[in-house]
């Protein structure tokens, strides 16, 4: 019901546009980038790891530094953070059911190829936008994990036949398609050379740690000025222009008690733990 603002409006009806927008954001951010493609993601990988890699496969050795705890942190989010009385339904516009209705949308376009970085930044259209550091970033990240990984793969695994013979890789390639993502066609069911091996385990790695830290540890500098990027909004948006004032706007923001708990939320996710272990630092043995 509500018009298309523009920037030639009245700056208060653009300004509260733009935080609408930034509202929308935040439960796409917190849901899907954040929660969907590098929590539940992590969580899959690790469950379909525990299940069919032996404990001294050198592959459930490599990942196993990544994937550490994420059982555990995503089991204590279920409950105190997406929990139908958690503090996500309190301050956000969005209870239980619509969490998992957007989740589930997200998951229908959820592909491997999403999760490896030059392909995602490929299909996307961001080659060559300048000044994206994100990608320029992410680019050297994934280049220094893929060739820790290939040289690892490589001690272990002579030719692809040895890949296509390892009964224990391919139920786990396996296990995550059919059972961590549904029996998704979006995910290979198995992998038949060492570099599809290393680009498999490569996007899981890359999941797990950058991609995280990405979409998680900027949170209270992007969240912590709440009309960046609001959790939610108390007014609905106006059905014509010319009608939004500062007073509207600071009525449509969230109110002192929303915001507190928004920013001690995402001041309590960005810190990093005492035993937080860095890429460089894997403790990775044969």
């Amino acid at each position: 019901m509500s018009p298309i603002f523009l920037p030639r409006d009245n700056k208060y009806d653009w300004m509260l546009a733009k935080m609408w927008v930034r509202s929308s954001d935040f439960l796409v951010h917190q849901l899907v980038t954040h929660l969907l493609k590098t929590h539940l993601l992590s969580e899959v990988f690790e469950m379909a790891m525990y299940r069919q890699l032996s404990a001294v496969h050198p592959v459930y050795k490599l990942l196993m530094p990544h994937v550490r705890f994420t059982i555990a942190i995503n089991a204590k989010a279920r409950e105190k953070l997406i929990s139908k009385d958690g503090i996500f339904s309190q301050v956000s516009s969005i209870n239980g059911a619509g969490m998992g209705k957007l989740i589930q949308n997200a998951m229908k376009t959820l592909t491997y190829e999403s999760l490896c970085f030059p392909e995602d930044i490929k299909a996307r259209g961001m080659e060559d936008v300048p000044k994206y550091y994100y990608r320029d970033d992410g680019k050297m990240v994934w280049k220094a994990i893929h060739c820790f990984v290939s040289a690892v793969i490589k001690t272990y695994y002579r030719s692809d036949k040895a890949v296509q013979k390892d009964v224990e890789i391919q139920e786990f390639v396996k296990d995550v398609a059919c059972f961590g993502m549904n029996n998704s066609d979006n995910f290979p069911k198995s992998l038949s050379s060492r570099e599809q091996l290393v680009e498999y385990l490569t996007a899981v790695i890359f999941t797990a740690s950058a991609q995280h830290a990405a979409v998680n540890f900027g949170q209270f500098d992007w969240y912590g000025w709440i009309p960046n990027s609001p959790s939610t909004m108390r007014k609905p948006p106006p059905q014509q222009k010319g009608q939004v004032d500062l007073k509207y706007i600071m009525e449509s923001l969230p109110d002192r008690e929303c915001s507190s708990k928004v920013l001690g939320t995402v001041w309590s996710l960005t810190r990093t733990q005492e035993n937080e272990l860095y890429l460089e630092t894997s403790p990775v043995r044969s």
